[in-house]
């Protein structure tokens, strides 16, 4: 089973009313889980720590990031870095090899998307640079209850000004749905996404060839959402606690 993070576990430092008790059912039931997480603002680190706050303990190989997914791009093809990220991420790149070759790597840099930093990502490209998405998330839900924009939009504005499509790491890429899925014991299609966002999630998950795409009503859910994208989900339920329900009465 894969579980995204934001908007499904926790809003903020806040644990979504039955999420906790609904991992430790899972747990209890046997089923293996991996998160998976498109956020670009924070270090597996304090991922780990935040989810520790909240009463959940995870293994090294539960949790699976897009910026866990560049390092090892970056160090199998050869490249350095030329990183568009948020500060608190910056560290993560810190181990990657030296490389004769260069790649624009760019996530949810917030305040540090301004006109010299993606100008400069901008003339890494259109020298020759790679091109890495650590994710197109289009929007995501902010401290104060809102949607704000995601790094999706500046991936795309760097796509159109340099001619040059990003490769995607995180969700909605088939490989990092795959990726997640190693080492679980089951094949895809006796896999369960369960993910607040339509596109990136649940549409991604069944597109990569996952057996089901549950979509919960809280994060960044908004009414309409499963018919914006397809495919379209195998079931919308209202929370997490819901969606282990599903899981659970479907596997007896």
């Amino acid at each position: 089973m894969l579980l995204d993070l934001s908007g499904v576990v926790y809003d903020g430092d806040t644990p979504i009313r039955g999420a906790v008790e609904a991992i430790a059912l899972l747990r209890d039931a046997g089923l293996p889980i991996r998160f998976v997480s498109n956020t670009t603002r924070s270090p597996r680190q304090a991922i780990v720590v935040q989810l520790a706050g909240l009463g959940i303990t995870i293994a090294d190989d539960e949790l699976l990031t897009p910026a866990n997914a560049a390092v090892a791009w970056l160090t199998a093809h050869g490249c350095s870095p030329h990183l568009l990220v948020h500060p608190d991420l910056e560290a993560e790149f810190s181990g990657v090899p030296a490389g004769e070759l260069k790649a624009v790597v760019v996530g949810d840099a917030a305040e540090a998307f301004d006109y010299a930093a993606m100008n400069g990502a901008f003339r890494q490209l259109v020298d020759g640079a790679e091109f890495l998405a650590l994710a197109t998330n289009r929007t995501f839900k902010d401290a104060d209850g809102g949607l704000s924009l995601d790094a999706g939009a500046f991936v795309a504005a760097l796509e159109f000004a340099a001619g040059k499509q990003a490769i995607v790491l995180g969700k909605p890429s088939r490989d990092f749905f795959h990726a997640a899925l190693a080492g679980l014991g089951c094949g895809p299609g006796d896999a369960v996404m369960v993910g607040d966002d339509m596109e990136s999630d649940v549409a991604g998950a069944l597109r990569a060839g996952l057996g089901a795409g549950l979509l919960v009503r809280t994060g960044k859910y908004r009414p309409g959402d499963e018919g914006r994208f397809a495919p379209h989900p195998t079931a919308v339920v209202d929370d997490l606690e819901a969606a282990v329900e599903w899981i659970v009465r479907k596997r007896g």
